[in-house]
This record gives C-alpha cells, structure tokens and sequence, in this order.
C-alpha cells in the first residue's frame, strides 16, 4: 500500500516542481523582455522611457509650473568616444506638441568652442552623414557638455538608416556612430509636428 502511494504521489510531485519551474523561468523572460523595452530616466519627475522603435525611447513628463507636456526621444550612439565616460547620445525635446530643441551629447566634456555663430554665438563645427549624404555644421557650444543641433538636421536624422557626427577630439577628429532606423515616425508627427527630410550634401 505503501508503496502504491509513493508510486502515485512522485509523478505529481514532479509535475508540480516542473510548473513551478517554468513559470519562473516564464516570469524572468516576461521581466527581461520588460527591461528591453524600457529604460530609467536620470531626471526627476520624468517618467521612464519606454521603446519608440528601433533604439529610441520616448521619456515624458509635465512642467510642474506651466503644465506643459514634454516628450523626449533619446537614442544612444553605437560607440564611445575615446574619450568619453558614457555613451553619446542626441535628445529630441518637444512641447505640447510641438518642436522645442535637439542636442547632441559627448558623454564628456566637449573641448572648447572653433569658430562664432552668425549672431557671435559660440559653436563647433562638426561634419554629419545621413545615409548617403553630408554637411557641415556650425553648433551652438552649451556649457562645454552639449551641441545644440539644428532642425534640418533632426528631420534627416529621424529619417536615416546611418547617423555619424564627426566632431574634433583631444588627439584628432572622431566620429559616433547611431542607428536610427526604426523609429515610430507616426509617434514623433504626434508629439513633436515633425516629419523626416531628404539628407543634403555640401
């Protein structure tokens, strides 16, 4: 009898460590797959990002004051610079809907400004490809840490399938290397009222 018992109890107990098995491992698939499809904001009251396609991530938030919505799309680049601690990256911001600004980030701290604006203002110069074409670009110098890019360029971008910046470093020229592809392109029309252009060439 008892040995009936121990025969009959063992396939169920089996059974049971098997289930328990898979949803675990059910869990840690759904958790990782999560974790793809989202990613931590660094700002306060900002909500985490979540995918916008491809390698984007849309981040939003409100104005505390003014009650304004803002989205932010962020891509990070595919390399480092030699000389850079975090990953470039370049910032789509828009407000109520509409285009606000767009800055290109080192990861480090940018050297020091190598030519004026039309208005004096402090600038880099840096070469940009999108796909098949490329230009130069004078950009407004933030603080050292940042570029502010232009428009044109922003609507070339969220359009390529290649996106690099060349831009001067401590021992020569660099170039970062993103992947733009795959952006929801509907997603950015809604949030920001901007549409991808044709890349130029000088």
């Amino acid at each position: 009898m008892k040995a009936a018992q121990f025969l009959i109890g063992k396939p169920w107990k089996m059974a049971a460590k098997v289930l328990i098995t898979a949803l675990v491992l059910v869990s840690v698939v759904a958790l990782l797959a999560d974790a793809q499809n989202s990613r931590l904001s660094p700002y306060q009251g900002e909500r985490d990002g979540v995918n916008a396609g491809g390698r984007w991530y849309a981040f939003r938030s409100e104005n505390p004051m003014t009650a304004a919505r803002i989205v932010r799309f962020e891509l990070q680049a595919d390399n480092y610079l030699s000389w850079s601690r975090e990953k470039p990256s370049v910032e789509l911001v828009c407000t109520n809907r509409k285009y606000s600004n767009a800055d290109f980030t080192p990861g480090a701290p940018l050297g020091p400004p190598n030519r004026p604006g039309f208005w004096g203002q402090p600038q880099i110069e840096v070469m940009v490809r999108a796909d098949d074409g490329h230009h130069h670009n004078g950009w407004n110098w933030i603080n050292g840490r940042a570029l502010s890019m232009d428009k044109g360029t922003v609507r070339e971008l969220i359009g390529a399938h290649i996106f690099k910046v060349q831009l001067p470093g401590p021992r020569g020229p660099e170039i970062v290397d993103f992947s733009p592809a795959g952006l929801d392109l509907a997603q950015v029309r809604q949030a920001c009222d901007l549409t991808p252009k044709k890349p130029s060439k000088d």
